[in-house]
């Protein structure tokens, strides 16, 4: 049912593109310059994020900043003034200046109907089938707590110790 109701979608939308092609194409007052396959998909790009984004300004982020950020993310930053630290600063602003971009497009005319996107991965209809039997457990199989006695590092009241090369 799965694959019958992709293929439904497929050629669904391949008849709308092909609708909306062929209107375009019609309309002379609508044509577009952009040369598009049999399915009306553009063959090339037709803008880029990185010409999007060009007119932006560029936000700034102090070494400051960054290894705060690395340490609310329990990672170790790169040394101030080094290469990996002014690659890594430059990309986080790249990416605040995108996240920003993202922020300033108006949403207010998008109907979303109750505000919860849609995150099925399965088509509407099916899922998880409850009733189904459960899969047999190989008796065999080391599983829980039973795993800690391969380790090295258990503390004595049985708990996985991890190294850290962070002092706090």
């Amino acid at each position: 049912m799965l694959r019958t109701t992709l293929e439904f979608r497929r050629v669904l939308l391949r008849t709308r593109l092909q609708r909306l092609n062929s209107y375009l194409s019609s309309n002379p007052t609508l044509r577009t310059d952009v040369e598009t396959d049999e399915d009306g998909i553009p063959i090339r790009p037709t803008w880029s994020v990185n010409e999007l984004l060009s007119s932006y300004p560029k936000p700034t982020i102090s070494p400051a900043k960054l290894k705060h950020l690395h340490t609310l993310s329990a990672l170790i930053p790169p040394e101030e003034g080094s290469p990996e630290h002014a690659k890594l600063t430059e990309e986080m602003q790249d990416l605040v200046k995108l996240v920003e971009a993202v922020k300033l497009v108006n949403t207010d005319s998008v109907d979303d109907g109750n505000g919860i996107p849609d995150g099925r991965i399965w088509a509407e209809g099916t899922g998880i089938d409850l009733d189904a039997e459960p899969i047999p457990v190989d008796e065999n199989e080391v599983r829980g707590r039973d795993l800690l006695k391969y380790s090295k590092n258990v503390s004595p009241e049985g708990l996985y110790l991890i190294d850290s090369d962070r002092s706090k």
